[in-house]
């Protein structure tokens, strides 16, 4: 009967009681999508370690059934990895994913992308350095789509395979005995996993806060209604169970259209490159059990923050009816805030990153805590030092109801906490110095001299004009002229297998890792910041219209008594503007405290443009927001005879 109900009075709430069910609708969806998303990036950054673990393997002390080492070429100002495999005698092991068989000395294994690169450029730029393909490398030996991946197969005596040489942390693994090619992901890949669980923290806080209060949209008009019900004899079991069926109605309704709205979305996605590249659109499909997890767990939040709500309607229906202001909040929700950033400086650099993922979101949810009881002291403040009708009724309100007033600005409140946050981790980058191109080739003390005679001859053969010089064990050519890419990429060439198992790279190439993380935390804070403020100006604009549909009556009456439209408005303009920029500004502050175990130098020039973007780019959303729901202001205020539901 409860069910019954509760889809009567959902459809009989007319058409702006319609509205506020999709209202609600919408902002659950929106949710969903992004709370997908979010964990879906951490599956996705898994994923990846383990296709590339491959070249990774765990070393044996002795026996083992091959010989395996990494290293980096370059070409075209882009990383080629090449894996050096070498079997033991006996059997040969079972190669990697994407790998038919394990190569035999000589053989070159190409993937598709370098296969293509190597017959567009001509062969002394790049094919020559690989000159017996045998084949070409299949998806699941990749680690991102278009990568350039080579394995060479070698004879276990080659001197390139010769285990116990130095290892070069910078461009590979130096050779060493595995028991078999199942390896472990990388440290690269580890460190990328770290960073997406507290990215995946950043976003999914702030998501789950939403959602909560997607249950809480046109909360006085539901209020009312069961307040309405109870003063009938309706019981509080029949309440709370409506209550629940219309939350769970709505947000299921909302949490599928959020899930296909992510499925739709995925090959979009895909495209956002880290680590070097792409991803392949398997990656972004989280396993099925994530899909039905996020469709259960969702409506149930929804369900559970309507009823936690529906305390007064049960205890004081009443009070409800008759519109009296609820009790204020109390300073004890400032003490938790206190107690989590007194213990955040303990943390350090060290710390795991489940406790740091931990950490931030217990501060995360302390802000949200703190905002309403913040929220009713400005609004006291307000009220106080109001001069004009429209500040004065802005306070009033923000006193009446500061969880309501802390619902329209908590997303971009939050962004800030984000922003704050990733603005202090942005380091500088020291950019290599430009200069001539040079590229070196480490060798041994004793063949140095042989190494410079023979990088001189094959640079003259191949028709280029550089001047090679020794420099300690390391042999350095620096190539003359106008050297373009394409020059450089021909003395890269000549000087492939100069000294076996090394690769000629220059400074640029040493400072390729370093960029490439650099350019990736930049790409993974707009991406998290991108979500917050999707996140930040949807809770803007959904809760802008909620509290216009919330307030009618109350408006319909000012405007009949003679008050303004455009008083109105600039009122419910203060309402947000005032809180948004106390409580933006503390949550980029508390952000940016909360970052400070974590700094690894000085904060970039991209750091400071990153938060005063957020500033800029918060406030327009919260304005524009506002803006939207002014028709329906207007059009609530026209109605001559304005009553409840």
């Amino acid at each position: 009967m409860n069910l019954a109900l509760t889809w009567r009075l959902l459809k009989g709430g007319g058409r702006r009681g319609m509205l506020g069910t999709w209202l609600t609708l919408a902002a659950v969806a929106v949710a969903t999508g992004l709370l997908l998303f979010a964990v879906a990036a951490n599956f996705a950054f898994h994923d990846r370690g383990e296709r590339g673990a491959w070249r990774n393997p765990v070393p044996v002390e002795s026996g083992g059934v091959a010989v395996e080492a990494t290293r980096r070429d370059f070409v075209r100002d882009q990383a080629i990895t090449v894996v050096d495999l070498a079997t033991l005698g006996g059997e040969a092991p079972a190669p990697p994913s994407g790998l038919p068989r394990f190569p035999r000395p000589g053989e070159v294994w190409l993937s598709p992308a370098l296969s293509e690169l190597a017959a567009e450029l001509p062969p002394e730029q790049l094919a020559a350095r690989f000159p017996r393909p045998a084949g070409v490398l299949g998806d699941e030996a990749l680690v991102y789509p278009g990568e350039l991946v080579a394995v060479v197969g070698r004879a276990p005596d080659d001197p390139a395979m010769k285990p116990g040489s130095a290892e070069d942390a910078m461009f590979g693994l130096a050779p060493g005995r595995v028991a078999s090619l199942a390896g472990t992901p990388s440290r690269d890949a580890t460190s990328y996993q770290a960073l997406a669980v507290v990215a995946g923290v950043l976003m999914v806080v702030p998501l789950l806060v939403f959602g909560g209060a997607a249950a809480r949209l046109t909360v006085a008009r539901r209020d009312q209604r069961l307040a309405a019900l109870r003063l009938i004899g309706a019981t509080p079991g029949q309440v709370v169970g409506m209550t629940v069926a219309e939350a769970l109605i709505v947000a299921l309704a909302g949490a599928v259209t959020g899930t296909v709205a992510y499925v739709l979305a995925a090959p979009l996605l895909a495209r956002i490159e880290m680590q070097g590249g792409p991803w392949f659109t398997a990656d972004v499909f989280p396993p099925l059990w994530v899909f039905a997890a996020v469709l259960v767990a969702v409506p149930l939040l929804v369900g559970l923050s309507a009823v936690v709500g529906l305390r007064r309607v049960v205890v004081s229906p009443l009070g409800v009816a008759k519109r009296e202001t609820p009790p204020g909040l109390r300073a004890v929700r400032v003490v938790a805030l206190l107690v989590v950033l007194i213990g955040f400086p303990l943390l350090s650099r060290k710390a795991d990153v489940v406790v740091i993922g931990t950490a931030l979101a217990v501060a995360f949810l302390c802000v949200n805590l703190v905002g309403p009881w913040v929220v009713s002291l400005i609004g006291r403040i307000t009220a106080r030092a109001a001069r004009g009708p429209a500040r004065l009724l802005a306070g009033r309100r923000l006193v009446d109801d500061p969880r309501a007033a802390w619902r329209t600005v908590s997303g971009v409140a939050l962004t800030g906490f984000v922003a704050g946050f990733v603005g202090l981790l942005s380091p500088a980058l020291d950019q290599a110095p430009a200069g001539p191109h040079e590229l070196r080739v480490e060798a041994s003390a004793g063949q140095v001299e042989q190494v410079v005679t023979q990088a001189r001859e094959r640079l003259k053969e191949a028709g280029l004009t550089a001047t090679v010089k020794p420099e300690d064990s390391v042999v350095i050519a620096t190539v003359g002229g106008a050297a373009d890419d394409a020059t450089v990429d021909r003395a890269r060439t000549a000087l492939a297998g100069l000294v076996p198992g090394r690769t000629p790279t220059s400074f640029r190439d040493d400072m390729r890792s370093a960029e490439q993380l650099f350019s990736d935390v930049q790409v993974g804070t707009i991406v998290v910041l991108a979500v917050s403020f999707l996140v930040a100006v949807t809770s803007s604009g959904i809760t802008a219209m909620s509290s216009v549909l919330d307030r009618r009556q109350t408006y319909g009456l000012l405007r009949l008594a003679g008050t303004p439209l455009e008083l109105l408005d600039r009122a419910r303009r203060a309402e947000t503007l005032i809180p948004l920029t106390v409580m933006g500004g503390g949550a980029i502050l508390v952000g940016a405290f909360c970052a400070l175990p974590f700094v690894l130098g000085s904060m970039s020039p991209v750091g400071v443009v990153t938060l005063g973007g957020c500033v800029v780019v918060g406030f327009a959303g919260v304005i524009g927001a506002g803006a939207l729901s002014r028709p329906l202001l207007r059009a609530v205020t026209e109605d001559p005879a304005p009553r409840p539901d």
